[in-house]
């Protein structure tokens, strides 16, 4: 088997990915992959090669990923718009040998240290001035290639996730594991992606639930994919009714700014069949007020990039329950372990359990990181804490440690932390996450200054930005004179949010 083949079957002339630059038909899409899978080839990149994809959401993402798992390498999605020292640390972490690089992340692969590291640069549109670099259009002028075969449990993706537990690990996603988690959503015909489908494609495809969710299940089913880069509200709602747009998957953030924008369009949703929330908690507030506005229910799920990432889903169970992400996905167990490691009883709190062909391979590399999550006999432990109904929908009642989840992405404190105390003006610093209307959670900080030295807010931000992701970085820094610490020194986070 081999992920790649998801677009064997559809017809030639059937629209696959709608891009602002470009548009492919699913014939035009095929020939480009192979083409640049045989450019791939003779450039070195062989079976288990990983392969960086520092690109936007564009068709030549879409061209890459299929390309590279085509040769049998491992794509690794990063986000393009790192910082250099961010690029250098995740791809250095798992040993990547080449790298497609597009006009966003083109200034930072231009000044990394890695650059003679890399076996094979590419540069996509727009950064063909990428000192060494091999045009992407160069590289796939030469003979088309065969698919290579792979086994279900070969690698195909390491997606970089704060794990369930701990600083960013290299989750590694499975030919098989990925593929079954599109069977397992197209299992359940309302869930299910349709040949005529038109996805909107704003999701970043270096996050899993844009790659697989929304990229993957739309070319698996036939579907096509409108290719967005940024998200605007005001831009959405033009372009969604004018490309056909069929079904919205997106973090709260994003259906909290449609409700609120474009009153002097009030039926700009009505050819979407099918709205779907994911990657954070949704509120009933923001669902009820987008049902109101539009006239369409909103559909709420869970998962996390270790189970590929479904897991659950209320179109499955057909009802909206407020506060519940729904039942599971078909093919995929779950179960509630209380304190004492047994199953926990209807309405009781424990941790959330997944099992299932999606589970994840393991982490990169980490072998004690692995198994703290995934038991002897094929368990995943999430972390989340959830309860049970009658009926078998669950509600997420919290999550695994001090996560801070922004616009639907996992940011641990400790990461944010050790950066800010690399500062030379900074002695102590605590991270926490606050409430905010746009992202979910922000990012704020408490630092205490080093002797003699006196940090500003805004030269600790900007520290951050050269260091981190952007949505890691603090959206406020308090200065203070000391950080609250219980018995054994032992920081007293809930303290801090008494404070924010």
């Amino acid at each position: 088997m081999n992920l790649a083949s998801i677009t064997d079957q559809h017809p030639a002339d059937a629209p696959a990915i709608l891009a602002p630059g470009r548009s492919l038909s699913y014939g035009e899409l095929r020939s480009e992959v192979s083409a640049l899978r045989g450019g791939l080839s003779d450039a070195g990149v062989r079976p288990g090669d990983r392969v960086a994809l520092a690109l936007s959401n564009d068709w030549p993402f879409a061209v890459a990923y299929l390309a590279v798992l085509g040769v049998g390498a491992v794509a690794v999605p990063i986000e393009p718009g790192l910082p250099a020292p961010a690029i250098e640390a995740e791809l250095g972490a798992v040993g990547v040998s080449a790298a497609f690089v597009g006009p966003q992340a083109a200034e930072a692969f231009s000044v990394s240290d890695r650059r003679d590291g890399y076996r094979l640069v590419v540069a996509a549109p727009g950064a063909e001035s990428l000192k060494g670099a091999t045009p992407m259009s160069e590289l796939s002028s030469g003979a088309a290639a065969e698919l290579a075969d792979k086994a279900p449990g070969d690698p195909a993706v390491l997606i970089f996730t704060a794990g369930t537990a701990g600083s960013p690990k290299a989750a590694v996603l499975t030919h098989g594991s990925l593929r079954a988690n599109l069977d397992q959503v197209q299992a359940h015909p309302g869930r299910a992606l349709l040949p005529g489908d038109v996805s909107y494609g704003v999701l970043p495809l270096f996050h899993v639930f844009g790659l697989n969710v929304v990229l993957g299940l739309s070319l698996l089913a036939g579907a096509s994919v409108l290719m967005v880069e940024r998200f605007h509200a005001d831009a959405a709602l033009d372009e969604i009714p004018a490309r056909g747009v069929s079904l919205l998957a997106g973090a709260p953030p994003m259906f909290a700014a449609l409700t609120t924008a474009g009153a002097d369009r009030p039926r700009a949703l009505d050819g979407v069949r099918l709205a779907v929330s994911g990657a954070s908690a949704l509120s009933a507030e923001i669902a009820q007020a987008f049902e109101a506005r539009f006239g369409l229910p909103l559909w709420q799920g869970y998962g996390l990039t270790e189970a590929s990432p479904v897991v659950t889903s209320s179109v499955i169970g057909g009802v909206a329950k407020p506060g519940s992400v729904g039942v599971p996905v078909p093919g995929v167990e779950v179960k509630i372990i209380d304190e004492d490691g047994e199953d926990a009883f209807v309405g009781d709190s424990g941790e959330l359990w997944v099992k299932g062909p999606n589970v994840f391979g393991g982490y990169w590399e980490d072998t004690e990181a692995t198994a703290a999550v995934l038991s002897q006999d094929g368990w995943l432990r999430t972390g989340d804490v959830a309860v049970a109904d009658d009926d078998g929908y669950l509600y997420l009642v919290d999550r695994s440690k001090d996560l801070i989840i922004v616009s639907g992405f996992n940011v641990f404190p400790a990461e944010v932390e050790d950066t800010l105390g690399e500062n030379p003006d900074v002695a102590d610093v605590a991270v926490i996450g606050v409430s905010d209307p746009e992202t979910g959670e922000a990012v704020e900080a408490f630092v205490v200054p080093a002797p003699g030295r006196s940090p500003d807010e805004e030269g600790l931000r900007e520290w951050c930005r050269g260091h981190l992701a952007r949505y890691k970085c603090p959206a406020r820094v308090h200065i203070v004179d000391s950080l609250p610490r219980g018995l054994g020194g032992k920081l007293l986070r809930r303290a801090l949010r008494d404070q924010a």
